[in-house]
Order: structure tokens, then sequence, then C-alpha cells
């Protein structure tokens, strides 16, 4: 069966749409973004941000990314904070699936497109696999210079004069660099880049990685990558280095994972919940199945 006679019957209402949703013109722009962004780690592409069916905030910058490069042989996930099961992710899945035809997974190994909300997989995502990322903030310049201009040139400068200090006086007040979600990296030692709300856990994973990142802004219509074994490395001081978050004592609730991003939760009695971020990491170990886990 052909991908036109596949959405024909997965829907009457996609009728008409063009492949993967967009036009063939905007798809074009969008991988001609990617490839600039490819060519040049961690800069900021402008590109032409489209409407889309979902509200601006919820992912149109990654979803664009998605449908711009999704074939009908792929196979696509989409996760929300590490999870399969929430209304964004299982709402961007099936638009991506009935407007492609392609085959959906909430399997990482399985996988050759996964779209993700501020989380990247605990199980190794290897050369076959591309991991898209929606971004509210695609500036890491935004929170110590407002002007947009003014940022521009200190990323063409290379000036992050201003990011250090930024930090340097996070240390100060409070002994240490206290960012938490989208801790600040750079990217071929050239470009400081905002690698979205992912935890500090996720950072080293973007080091030298196997896998292709592609980072997607709608609201601020901005593109940018990181190519597979790119240098990333964090923000730190030779005396104040960076450190990932730590759950000392705790294990998943579910399967006993002692070796993945925990989420807690506060409990009536007092007690604390913990459990997997990654559901699929989750119910791979808990079903015992093997999962390379060693970014």
């Amino acid at each position: 069966m052909g991908v036109r006679a596949l959405i024909e019957e997965r829907g009457a209402a996609f009728e008409g749409y063009t492949f993967g949703f967009l036009d063939d013109m905007a798809k074009r722009e969008i991988r001609r973004a990617i490839l600039k962004g490819v060519a040049i780690p961690g800069h900021q592409v402008p590109f032409g941000s489209r409407e889309m069916p979902i509200a601006r905030g919820w992912g149109t910058g990654g979803l664009q990314i998605t449908l711009a490069c999704v074939g009908a042989d792929d196979t696509i996930k989409v996760i929300d904070q590490g999870d399969d099961a929430s209304v964004n992710a299982v709402n961007l899945r099936r638009l991506i699936a009935k407007t492609t035809g392609a085959r959906e997974t909430l399997t990482t190994g399985d996988a050759t497109l996964i779209q993700t909300r501020h989380r990247i997989p605990e199980e190794r995502m290897t050369a076959g696999q591309m991991l898209i990322l929606q971004v509210p903030i695609p500036e890491p310049l935004r929170h110590v210079e407002r002007s947009v201009a003014a940022a521009r040139a200190m990323h063409a400068e290379a000036d992050y004069a201003r990011m250090w200090l930024a930090l340097y006086e996070d240390v100060v007040r409070n002994g240490e660099v206290t960012a938490g979600a989208g801790y600040p990296v750079m990217v071929n030692h050239r470009f400081v880049m905002a690698p979205s709300p992912i935890p500090r856990w996720d950072i080293p994973k973007l080091d030298q990685a196997e896998t292709l990142f592609l980072f997607g802004a709608g609201r601020e219509k901005r593109i940018y990558a990181v190519p597979p074994y790119t240098d990333v490395k964090p923000l730190e001081f030779e005396d104040y280095p960076f450190s990932i978050e730590g759950f000392p004592g705790m294990s998943c609730r579910r399967c006993g994972a002692t070796d993945s991003y925990l989420v807690t939760s506060p409990q009536a009695d007092g007690s604390t919940l913990s459990v997997c971020s990654d559901a699929s990491y989750c119910d791979d170990v808990l079903g015992g199945r093997k999962v390379v886990n060693q970014w």
C-alpha cells in the first residue's frame, strides 16, 4: 500500500495535506537551516517558522524539524519529559504517523527519529538515529543580555565574558554553580549553546555522541545542531567543576534502577516516591531486557 493510500485509510481529516503536513517549500527551507546548523555546530540559524496545528510553545520547532526529516520508512518515537504517554507526546506522535505513514514505537532502540521535550533517553543512541529536541528559549545569553542584536554580536565575537561573570556571581552567592536545567555548554570550542531545558544529568550525553542532535525553537524561529562526534563541554571553573544531579540511596520504585535520572513526588504519608523519568528504559529494565546505558 502506498503512502497516500495509507494516509487516506487512517483518516479523511488529513485529506489534501502534503506528505509530512508541511509543504515542500517549507521542508526545503528547514532542511537548508539544518544543514547550515550541522556545518556550524551550536550556531543558531533563523528560519521561517510555520503555523502548526498546535500552539507555539508546545513543540512547534521540534515538530517542524521532524516533519521535514521524516520519511515513510522511518520509525518515530515522541517523549515528553521522558514519558511516551503524556498528552503532548501521544498527540504529536499521532499527527506525525497519520500524515507520513511512519511507524510508531515506544522503544528507544527501535526508533530512527526521536522527538523529545527536555530529556535525552537513558539508552545509548547510535549513529543511525536522530534526536530532535524542542526548545523554548534558544538564546543562552538571554539572562545576561536582553538585546537580541547585542547577543548576536557577542556570539560573532565569541565574547562570553558576561556569561562567565554570571557563573562567577552564582558561585560567590551560593558557593557553587546552581544552574540546573538547560545548563550552558560550549560547542566545538566556539559557540555557547542552550541545550534546551534538559537536566544536568543529560549534558554529558551530548559530548562526542554518535547521534545527530537537532534543536528547534518554533516561537523564536531558530534551528541549531550538534553533529556526531562533536565536543560539547559544560561551562565550569577549575575549582568549581560541573556535576550532575545525584540520587544517593534512591532507586526506581518500579524497576529498581539506580543508574537513571529519577523524578520524585511527595506522598501523603511524608515519604517520597521515585521512578525513572525515561519510561521506555524503566519498562526495559522491568522486563529484563538488555539495555545499553553507557553514554
